[in-house]
């Protein structure tokens, strides 16, 4: 016997109140934007400056050890990751340790280099600090302006990618979606406070990917529909679209969010924060391809031109509202 998630055949009405989920979208939005305004991000090492020290050392690497070593010296954040290379050495354990900039300092001094140093030959006496290496405000300066020319790129190219393989109403939808994605994801982060860093922008990325792949199965669904069914309404059609897709919809999200989840709980503090934007974009991406996307472009209307049929597949439909 099969598993389902989703009976089959549903029919279930997912515009019957188009303009409520239109309203708490929009709530949403704001309420984030209104985080992000009043208490920012609580940006990482990459955006704030810091200090990264690679330390080698013949003893097994336990991160716990080290953070508790660290903790007594107050620096603020700080991130510990082993280095795993099969290069390496059975005795040759190495891991990279970055350190915030401090209150008033471009990079950290000398003297909290030893102190930090002294800390962890508690832990591993034979500990040796291969390198220091430090960014300072400037780069991390322009970090930030990389980082958000990045996310506002993917966003263009998926508009003009929907534009042509489908309309105008379609690219407007999609980005519609994607847009919402971006911000309520940024407004989580503020809320919650979560370190915010490169690994995030990735995932910003990532969630710019998977809500894009949902969008487009629907979207395609629906211009198949609008052919098959000449004279349903376009509320009918979306509705008939994303009930044929929804089955499909909701395993990969489920499927996706387990081995998430289970990184999440296993995977450690290092990737934790890049987890937890996936699962969050998981799910407001999923949410969005049905209640946001489909429900901008059942406004903006599209309309079947049949009477002069045209050889390219995504250009089937008139720019008139419907």
């Amino acid at each position: 016997m099969r598993l389902r998630l989703v009976p089959k055949d549903t029919k279930w009405d997912f515009f019957s109140r188009p303009l409520m989920w239109l309203g708490i979208s929009g709530l949403l939005i704001v309420l984030s934007l209104g985080s992000f305004f009043a208490q920012g991000l609580n940006f990482g090492i990459d955006f704030r400056g810091g200090t990264t020290i690679r330390t080698e050392s013949a003893q097994a690497v336990v991160v716990a050890d080290y953070r508790s070593a660290l903790v007594p010296l107050e620096l603020g954040d700080v991130t510990i990751t082993e280095v795993f290379d099969p290069n390496f050495d059975a005795d040759e354990h190495v891991t990279m340790i970055r350190i915030q900039a401090q209150e008033g300092q471009e990079a950290v001094t000398a003297d909290v280099v030893r102190k930090v140093q002294t800390a962890l030959q508690t832990v591993a006496p034979d500990i040796t600090f291969v390198s220091v290496e430090s960014v300072g405000p400037k780069v991390s300066g322009e970090l930030i302006q990389t980082a958000v020319i990045a996310v506002l790129l993917a966003i263009a190219a998926v508009l003009i990618y929907i534009w042509l393989r489908f309309e105008w109403q379609f690219a407007m939808g999609a980005v519609a979606a994607l847009v919402h994605d971006v911000i309520l994801t940024i407004g989580v982060f503020s809320v919650v406070q979560i370190r915010f860093d490169l690994a995030i922008i990735a995932a910003l990325l990532t969630i710019v990917g998977y809500s894009l792949n949902d969008t487009v199965v629907v979207f395609d669904r629906v211009r198949e529909n609008l052919r098959k069914y000449k004279k349903l309404e376009l509320k009918e059609v979306l509705n008939l679209s994303i009930n044929e897709t929804l089955s499909r919809t909701v395993m990969t999200s489920v499927t996706t969010l387990l081995a998430l989840i289970s990184l999440f709980v296993l995977g450690g503090d290092v990737i934790r924060g890049f987890v937890f934007a996936m699962i969050w974009g998981v799910v407001v991406g999923t949410y969005s391809s049905i209640f946001v996307a489909s429900t901008v472009l059942l406004k903006l209307g599209v309309k079947r031109d049949w009477s002069k049929p045209s050889n390219n597949s995504g250009n089937q439909f008139a720019n008139i509202d419907a």
